[in-house]
């Protein structure tokens, strides 16, 4: 058998052009401070209706499918950054959060909600602390994690 048979072909199916552009964004993006990638995932939501489960698992399932580094255990944020850039590329937005795991192992970590629901995680809600949020219509309800000081608050305080 050659390598041809049993492997499938990269961009056949789910990972299109469209979600590796996304994926690609998302490792990009998640190079930004915390304060600065909330803003500029809140002006792609702009616009957006909110995404529902069943969306939101398809892409989470085309995103790890599609990048092994977003399917790893430390690919958290590139992989709910890319889940919410390829459902925006639908006209869609699932609530996109950053926060902390409040059981242990306690770290940082994010994730995708939609219908009220996390999508694609291990952990139940109740043990993820979002501390920033951004909804379907570009939002932060509640006030989690303004962070618009694009992470120069600790340099005021100095």
């Amino acid at each position: 058998m050659t390598t041809e048979m049993t492997m499938p072909r990269r961009g056949a199916g789910a990972g299109g052009i469209r979600l590796r552009t996304a994926i690609a964004a998302a490792f990009v993006l998640a190079r930004l401070k915390p304060g600065r990638l909330r803003r500029v995932l809140a002006r792609c939501a702009r616009g957006a209706r909110p995404a529902s489960y069943a969306e939101t698992l398809e892409v989470f399932e085309a995103v790890v499918t599609t990048s092994r580094r977003c399917a790893g255990r430390y690919g958290c944020l590139p992989r709910s950054v890319a889940i919410a850039l390829a459902c925006r590329m639908s006209g869609v937005w699932p609530d996109w959060c950053a926060g902390v795991r409040a059981a242990p192992p306690f770290a940082p970590h994010a994730w995708v909600q939609a219908g009220g629901r996390t999508v694609g995680e291990q952990a139940e809600p109740a043990g993820l602390r979002p501390l920033m949020t951004v909804t379907a219509d570009g939002g932060d309800p509640g006030g989690h994690g303004d962070g618009d000081d694009g992470g120069r608050g600790a340099e005021r305080a100095a």
